[in-house]
């Protein structure tokens, strides 16, 4: 009388067994492996808070985020399919696809993260810099792939700035140079360069910073960027990560200071509260800039994006003209209710 009952639930049994793959197989997250534009400091709380909160892992996701070297790295690698996405300066983009016109794995920037460009000129008070103009005839330092220093024609031009000397070093020697007194300005990412000259033992009253948003370069900064094969094969992937990622950043640009132990968790080295002081500056310079809150989070208006491109065109000299239509769409943003995310202007 038990035999029956006892092969029913062997059965059972060896049907749950072999279901349980298929099932895992169904329910398995999706691998997303990200590259940053720079190291685990401060800004890069803005992705790794969706990470330690589950988002990513909530939206079916697997994601890996990994630091990079440099926007030119990152747009190379997502190229190559090293990485599924990034995070990359759109000036760097634009150089790629003008100088790859036929490659047929061109990125394609899918939000926009810095509404303008972090790039800055510095310099200490004591050079007598105090205005764009006074850089003319001088000797300025940069590593030779930095954002500012590539774009600097179109800062040199909007501000009518000529015959200045370049001199080229690593990026950790920039701001040890400038305040040795080896080069009369550098070029860098304000929040990035100024901390780098505080930690140098100089005094923020006695830095000059002209960043290139307030000097007539509305070029857009840091976008997320996406590979071709990811757009065509997973859509519904790149969706999910943006609205993933957006939900982090909110509560990031909320609460920056209490953000920093997520980028702490990933380099454990850090200065927290140089770290911290850092993602507010980004978050209040080209993440909730005055123009990010006219145009919206995570957008790019065309008219501004079309003259970034031709001004790209010029700057870096590219092999074929930047097409804006090419490396940038709005295809995979969140909702206008989810992008909502940056807080009232302080009155």
């Amino acid at each position: 009388m038990t035999s029956f009952p006892l092969k029913r639930r062997s059965l059972l049994a060896a049907g749950a067994l072999l279901a349980a793959p298929a099932l895992a197989l169904a329910q398995a997250a999706t691998p997303i492996k990200f590259q940053l534009d720079w190291r685990f400091e401060g800004p890069a709380a803005l992705f790794l808070a969706s990470q330690a909160k589950g988002y990513y892992k909530a939206a079916g996701l697997d994601v890996t985020i990994d630091a990079g070297n440099g926007s030119g790295g990152t747009v190379t690698r997502v190229a190559s399919g090293t990485y599924d996405m990034g995070f990359a300066d759109m000036a760097a983009l634009m150089e790629f696809h003008a100088n790859n016109p036929d490659a047929a794995n061109k990125p394609v920037a899918v939000m926009m993260v810095y509404n303008n460009t972090p790039a800055a000129v510095l310099a200490l008070k004591k050079s007598g810099i105090t205005k764009p103009a006074d850089l003319a005839g001088k000797k300025l330092g940069a590593p030779v792939f930095d954002a500012g220093r590539r774009g600097w024609p179109i800062f040199a031009k909007a501000n009518k700035v000529a015959n200045v000397t370049w001199v080229s070093m690593d990026p950790p020697l920039r701001e040890t140079m400038l305040a040795r007194g080896d080069v009369d300005a550098i070029t860098g990412f304000s929040f990035t360069s100024l901390l780098n000259l505080e930690s140098r033992g100089i005094k923020t009253q006695d830095i000059v910073v002209l960043p290139y948003a307030q000097y007539g370069v509305k070029l857009y900064g840091n976008v997320i960027i996406a590979s071709p094969k990811l757009l065509k094969e997973n859509p519904a992937a790149v969706k999910a990560f943006l609205s993933a990622f957006t939900k982090g950043a909110k509560e990031v640009i909320a609460d920056p200071d209490g953000a920093i132990q997520y980028v702490k968790a990933r380099d454990g080295i850090i200065n927290v509260a140089l770290e911290q002081r850092r993602l507010k500056m980004a978050i209040d310079s080209v993440v909730a800039s005055p123009d990010a809150r006219i145009e919206g989070f995570g957008q790019a208006v065309p008219g501004r994006l079309a003259l970034m491109a031709s001004q790209v065109s010029d700057a870096f000299a590219t092999k074929t003209r930047v097409n804006p239509t090419s490396v940038w769409t709005d295809a995979y943003l969140p909702s206008k209710a989810e992008l909502n995310i940056l807080p009232p202007v302080k009155k």
